[in-house]
């Protein structure tokens, strides 16, 4: 489970003094970024032309969270399927720990080359299944913002390199 904090400030309010519902999708937005800084290399797959793409939102509001209150969002991978995969995030007041709101946000795997959501399998399914080892190895051709190095003890090496 990952877990960032928000403090509620004066322009995430509505005219009740509570945080406005639409807040929350952004707290759950934010928090879902952190998620995947932490957890998986998002802008890699970025690179690679796909995207993450949030296509529905189960949110269901406890308790009002009110001006400077602390939130902490809980953000945990909960199911894992055959093209899209379903986060648990939950609000809660840090200080209490009193549930604020609850959410099951899905996703899928879009491919920009392939203009459809992809089948969730091989790496990217190890990569968000908790507890599983991610594999290293990586399908050709990909994008990557790493470069070779190549180090030789003669020049000449360097131009007979095969790499």
């Amino acid at each position: 489970m990952h877990q960032i904090d928000i403090k509620v400030r004066g322009y995430h309010l509505d005219l009740y003094g509570h945080v406005n519902n639409a807040r929350y999708l952004e707290f759950l937005e934010e928090a879902r970024w952190a998620y995947f800084d932490d957890e998986a290399d998002l802008v890699a797959y970025m690179h690679e032309g796909f995207a993450f793409v949030v296509v529905n939102i189960n949110i269901s509001y406890r308790r009002p969270a009110l001006m400077n209150e602390v939130l902490t969002l809980d953000t945990s991978m909960h199911e894992v399927g055959h093209r899209s995969a379903v986060i648990r995030q939950v609000v809660r007041h840090k200080e209490s720990g009193a549930v604020v709101a609850e959410a099951d946000v899905t996703f899928v795997l879009y491919s920009e080359r392939d203009k459809r959501a992809i089948v969730i399998d091989g790496e990217l399914r190890a990569l968000l299944t908790p507890g599983s080892p991610a594999p290293v190895v990586r399908r050709t051709p990909f994008a990557t913002p790493w470069r070779t190095i190549a180090i030789s003890e003669r020049a000449g090496g360097l131009v007979e390199s095969n790499l």
